[in-house]
């Protein structure tokens, strides 16, 4: 499955990229600042092998595809998959090789998520009442 038609792709209106040779290319703040990440995060899906860009010195360059790419990371974070899950995804939508147990984005699979997050779901509903009524047995006080 194909994430990025849930993605606005053509929201990048910041000017800081560059434009080399008909193609865009995008520093890890441009991309921070546009997904709402922090430098960190991007680095650390650089070390799990999720992102490649290229160097130039220390400055790292993210192409047009790099930036799919991240956007694809973020979404399948959003709905819930583990890290190894999206780089599987990613590499399905890419026509790479499937890492080592990778799994493939199935219906199947999207139906095991939902459920998985309608639990959590029900366990924070019982945590927030559980809360509330706690928050209920408190002494109310009054203003002196």
């Amino acid at each position: 499955m194909d994430f990025t038609h849930a993605v606005d792709t053509d929201r990048r209106t910041d000017t800081h990229s560059a434009v080399v040779a008909d193609a865009q290319i995008f520093t890890i703040g441009d991309l921070a600042r546009e997904f709402g990440v922090t430098l960190r995060a991007l680095r650390f899906y650089e070390d799990k092998g999720l992102l490649e860009p290229r160097r130039e010195g220390l400055t790292r360059l993210y192409s047009a595809a790099e930036r799919s790419r991240l956007a694809i990371i973020l979404k399948g974070k959003k709905l819930g998959f583990t890290l190894a899950e999206i780089k599987s995804m990613v590499a399905l939508r890419e026509g790479g090789p499937m890492p080592a147990g990778g799994l493939a984005l199935t219906a199947e699979k999207c139906v095991e998520q939902v459920a998985l997050l309608e639990r959590q779901r029900t366990d924070i509903d019982e945590a927030i009442g559980e809360l509330r009524q706690m928050i209920a047995a408190f002494p109310t006080r009054t203003a002196a």
